[in-house]
């Protein structure tokens, strides 16, 4: 390790797993990632067992590294993250008793370092900003689809947070493809229940599509993907539907922000030319000529982004511009 390196204990803690690594940044590389781990999260028991499961991926982290000069521990997480304090202020229904842990100050006193939490998209947005898809750029729109849609926009190595540390719920803005069609959120007309993972697959068997798989694998996405290329219409019209709407929101959202580029990143946004092709048509529909030339590209860190966007945000805060 050179004079300039310094490591970072991340956590990535979901709704199913906790992600841990020894993150070392410096010397101008992209971080490196070592000694990574993965336990479930156990979030059905409550939030202390999750507390507890994510001291234990910490303590599994310095234990094996044998690091002994740590910068300090960077945590990416599920929820509603007030980064003054590193507390866990709302967490959904899928992690109870998750909302309102002291998640930064537990962390600090049973590790005695520096520890510094982000919202799990945040620190995702983070990491691809700047060291994936939007390395060497100012400033840009990071979206990630999957089970759900969120986002974020970093400028300049910061994170556009919000006055209630909520910016980038872009899956909860409207477009005109989810007209009528309720949210999880009690809302209507959102993009997220259209745009997401298990948007595609509901429309897909509302169209007629075989439920069932040759191999006997459950359906998901990617079987759907393939059947679009082979020409199932019912998976190319539920792609489509999808990637048109997303696409009509990233033009909307190109014309408030105006980004060096866009960051798709997530399971859905590597579906095929059915469901890209729409987004295509529908980001033409809605962005503006000045901006219209604005860079959608692929992210490049997959499941490694929050680690490193946590481990960053130890080093050099996200939040430091907005705080």
């Amino acid at each position: 390790m050179s004079d300039t390196t310094r490591q970072v204990v991340a956590v990535d803690v979901g709704g199913t797993k906790i992600a841990s690594a020894l993150v070392s940044l410096g010397d101008g590389r992209r971080p490196r990632i070592s000694h990574a781990g993965k336990v479930p999260t156990d979030a059905a028991l409550g939030g202390s067992r999750v507390l507890e499961n994510v001291i234990a991926s910490v303590r599994r982290v310095i234990d094996e590294s044998g690091a002994i000069a740590l910068a300090g521990i960077g945590v990416s997480s599920a929820g509603v993250i007030d980064p003054a304090t590193g507390d866990v202020t709302y967490a959904n229904e899928l992690m109870p008793g998750w909302g309102g842990t002291p998640l930064g100050a537990r962390l600090a006193d049973a590790f005695g370092l520096p520890t510094r939490v982000l919202n799990d998209v945040h620190a995702h947005a983070l990491g691809e900003a700047r060291w994936g898809g939007g390395l060497g750029k100012g400033s840009c729109l990071v979206v990630a689809v999957g089970t759900g849609i969120g986002g974020a926009f970093v400028n300049q190595g910061s994170i556009l947070l919000g006055a209630h540390n909520e910016a980038g719920h872009i899956g909860h803005v409207s477009c005109t493809d989810a007209a009528g069609i309720a949210c999880s959120c009690g809302a209507v007309g959102h993009l997220e229940p259209i745009g997401a993972g298990p948007g595609i697959l509901s429309r897909y068997l509302e169209l007629g599509g075989e439920s069932s798989c040759e191999d006997g694998s459950a359906l998901d996405g990617a079987v759907i993907d393939r059947r679009a290329a082979a020409g199932d219409e019912a998976a190319i019209k539920a792609e489509a539907r999808a990637g048109h709407a997303l696409g009509e929101v990233l033009g909307s959202m190109v014309n408030m922000f105006d980004p060096d580029c866009v960051i798709l990143s997530g399971s859905v946004a590597k579906c095929g030319p059915a469901w890209r092709d729409a987004l295509d048509a529908g980001w033409a529909e809605a962005v503006m000529p000045p901006v219209a030339g604005t860079p959608v590209v692929s992210g490049q860190l997959g499941d490694d982004a929050p680690l490193i966007g946590a481990a960053e945000n130890v080093i050099t805060s996200g939040y430091a511009q907005l705080a």
